[in-house]
């Protein structure tokens, strides 16, 4: 008969929270740098900032590369704040997987709508 308890106890499940603390804090870096890049382009343009200056800014390929990087970020960077909340606050395994599946649906859509926003330009 083998012991489940003391020193040969065998822990699962103690990396989710390590990666989800690397997640958070690396899309919250990459969506700062992107923020900071886009405000330095608007500051050195001279002008007035229309339509034309926001479609020059994301013009580049690289920018729209970037751009969709950032936009997948915010989702996932989204996802692991409010699954955290999920956990934390609805108790209900019930209310929990609605709530879960609903913030999914709305963040794909989101991100669906950034995607053709950029397409556009």
């Amino acid at each position: 008969m083998s012991a489940t308890y003391g020193y040969k106890r065998t822990v699962v499940g103690a990396h989710y929270g390590w990666r989800d603390f690397l997640v958070q804090r690396i899309t919250a870096v990459l969506i700062g740098v992107f923020t900071l890049l886009v405000l330095c382009k608007l500051l050195f343009t001279s002008g007035p900032i229309g339509y034309d200056t926001w479609a020059g800014i994301f013009a580049p390929q690289w920018m729209k590369a970037l751009t969709f990087s950032v936009i997948v970020a915010v989702i996932w960077h989204a996802w692991v704040g409010v699954c955290s909340v999920w956990y934390d606050y609805a108790k209900p395994a019930g209310l929990r997987l609605v709530l879960q599946a609903l913030s999914i649906i709305w963040l794909v859509s989101c991100g669906g709508w950034a995607v053709q926003v950029l397409w556009r330009l």
